[in-house]
């Protein structure tokens, strides 16, 4: 099987999303940190739900991207919603 360039796009964007929910990427119209929780728990779902109704159908590539990106979001979301001041990690 081969990787699916819109697959990884798809996960990027919505990595992208919820990053920007989650405080973590400005605003582009205010340039701001914004923090909307209920638009975070949706992008996150809809990451949940693609993992499931996708499963066994993902490349390796594919699978290490969705989970990496699911366990970062997971994590940083659990950290937002216990009100802790979400900080970059690296």
């Amino acid at each position: 099987m081969e990787n699916d360039p819109r697959f990884a796009d798809f996960v990027i964007l919505q990595a992208q999303n919820a990053g920007m929910f989650l405080g973590q990427i400005p605003n582009p119209t205010t340039g701001q940190p914004e923090v909307n929780i209920q638009a975070a728990r949706s992008v996150l779902d809809s990451l949940e739900m693609l993992e499931n109704k996708t499963q066994g159908n993902r490349t390796n590539g594919e699978d290490k991207l969705l989970q990496t990106a699911l366990l970062n979001l997971r994590r940083l979301y659990a950290k937002v919603e216990a009100g802790q001041e979400p900080r970059e990690e690296g």
